[in-house]
């Protein structure tokens, strides 16, 4: 366990803001919710003292997160890939909206090659709901990013005193703020005050040169008796891959099985991941199922979520890899 509280010499953090619960206030006439606050704003908002941190900060855009695309997270890892190279930033922040903010920041540590800290952080409540988090989040993303224990650590979520690997994260409630987990691995470390504690650190990290992302990747969600219809309608419309969010260790009824594999055949990458929320896919069971698949050509994504998965392949169609090497890569990063 290792502990830094930060204070060896000045830091600068840079606060890159994109929307979100955290930056949005109610309208009065509508009723409606929306991201309004921008970057000064947010920092202006901060009620903890930040010793020996100094944050600047750069307004991204001001959405709410169900608004943004593969390509808005891609252009984001690009904006913070800039702020890292820059020798006076230690560190940078970003604020983004939770019900996306898992796929952006996954997107950015399949991208960014830098030791320095990324941490993303939003908010459950609105900036003018009592007992808004935001503010709390935002200093606590602040003092990880500024400090040196979190190098190396690839890009983090920070929430409710807790970090996490951008890889393992989901949200997990739609409402309290202690939504975000990562129920299989655990937590990488904590928040106390103005101390930051490492608990762990990844090993299943990598970054992949990329100078774009395939955003026509569809996830088809599984339930009893489901049909192929909509695996074959998303490969008549010239879908670039497809993710499927099946049974257990990784398998399907009989009938999307021959449609994954007629899709693989055709050149239209399949992957397979898990509607468990724990574990792992696994090509076991023959007669229609998982390993069935994998003999076709089917891709097991180990651990990693339907909407992981989904982000990392966008990343590997946009490197123009080959289907056998995108095979090889959505395993290697689900092991």
């Amino acid at each position: 366990m290792f502990k830094d509280k930060g204070k060896d010499h000045t830091k600068t953090v840079c606060l890159v803001t994109t929307g979100g619960t955290i930056a949005s206030q109610m309208n009065a006439s509508t009723g409606h919710v929306t991201a309004q606050l921008g970057a000064s704003a947010l920092h202006a908002t901060l009620n903890s003292r930040l010793e020996g941190v100094n944050v600047v900060v750069d307004e991204f855009m001001t959405v709410g997160s169900f608004a943004l695309s593969l390509e808005d997270a891609f252009t984001l890892a690009g904006v913070i890939r800039n702020h890292l190279a820059n020798p006076k930033i230690d560190g940078v922040v970003v604020t983004h909206g939770t019900d996306t903010m898992e796929e952006s920041a996954y997107m950015a540590d399949l991208l960014i090659d830098s030791d320095k800290p990324v941490v993303f952080t939003g908010a459950q409540r609105a900036a003018d709901e009592p007992g808004a988090d935001g503010p709390r989040n935002i200093s606590d993303a602040v003092r990880i990013a500024a400090s040196s224990k979190a190098r190396g650590l690839g890009v983090l979520l920070c929430f409710e005193q807790e970090f996490h690997a951008a890889r393992d994260v989901t949200k997990s409630h739609t409402s309290r703020v202690d939504t975000f987990i990562s129920a299989e691995h655990g937590k990488l470390g904590e928040v106390d005050g103005d101390t930051i504690i490492v608990h762990r650190r990844p090993l299943i990290r990598g970054t992949i040169p990329a100078g774009r992302v395939e955003s026509d990747i569809e996830i088809v969600k599984l339930g009893m008796g489901s049909s192929e219809r909509f695996m074959r309608f998303a490969a008549s419309e010239g879908v670039k891959a497809v993710v499927i969010e099946g049974f257990g260790r990784g398998n399907a009824p009989p009938a999307v099985t021959a449609a994954a594999i007629d899709l693989v055949k055709g050149g239209i990458p399949v992957v397979m991941t898990s509607r468990c929320q724990r574990g792992r896919v696994k090509p076991i069971y023959g007669n229609g199922g998982g390993k069935t698949l994998a003999e076709g050509g089917v891709a097991f994504a180990g651990d990693l979520s339907s909407q992981k998965a989904r982000v990392l392949l966008s990343v590997l169609l946009g490197a123009g890899l080959s289907d056998e090497d995108i095979r090889a890569e959505v395993e290697r990063f689900g092991a």
